[in-house]
């Protein structure tokens, strides 16, 4: 698969239309339903090439903007949900920095 390309799996006359958003390999147990028990197998079946780690990335990202951007009335909660992640992030990378200014009771 070369960028830009469909999924080898996507077949249209089966299919219908191209949905970014869904995974068109052979359907797994969902992450949800996995037992302690059956996780390390479960991981083992994972495809862990770079190209599929992109593809659930970018599966991952159509997901959220059908549901949050997508829709017709669309509410606050993506921006709630952008500007919380920006707040974390960088305070993730500017930690190194914050950690000096801590109070500390000295008694």
């Amino acid at each position: 698969m070369t960028i830009g390309d469909y999924p080898k799996e996507y077949d249209p006359s089966a299919h219908g239309q191209y949905d970014p958003a869904r995974y068109y390999g052979k359907p797994d147990t969902p992450f949800g339903d996995v037992k302690l028990s059956e996780l390390a197998a479960w991981l083992a079946r994972r495809k862990k090439t770079p190209s599929a780690v992109l593809g659930a990335c970018s599966r991952a990202w159509w997901r959220w903007q059908h549901k949050y951007m997508q829709p017709r009335k669309v509410g606050a909660a993506p921006f709630l949900q952008l500007i919380v992640g920006s707040i974390a992030f960088f305070y993730v990378i500017n930690y190194g920095k914050i950690k000096h200014h801590r109070n500390y009771k000295y008694h």
